[in-house]
């Protein structure tokens, strides 16, 4: 599973959807709210079955594309002040 690369082209941004935040394509679902449910402890299948117009690769897709992002090299501070 962890050498599968899922398709990078299920996560788009434009400016005129959710703000040009990164979306699961054809959605307006963004993968913040992705990273949320899952850091919430929600399951793949749970998001599933409240966002029935997903799918598993476009959950997968968010995923990988944050990391991608948080393999750039870019630091980021974190504070206790951040949330």
């Amino acid at each position: 599973m962890y050498n599968r690369r899922v398709n990078s082209s299920l996560i788009t941004a434009d400016p005129k959807v959710m703000l040009g935040k990164p979306v699961i394509a054809g959605t307006r679902i963004t993968v913040e709210l992705v990273l949320e449910k899952i850091a919430a402890g929600e399951s793949v299948q749970q998001i599933l079955q409240s966002y029935p117009h997903l799918t598993r690769e476009g959950i997968l897709a968010a995923v990988e594309y944050a990391l991608r992002v948080l393999r750039m090299d870019v630091v980021y501070p974190v504070s206790a002040n951040a949330a």
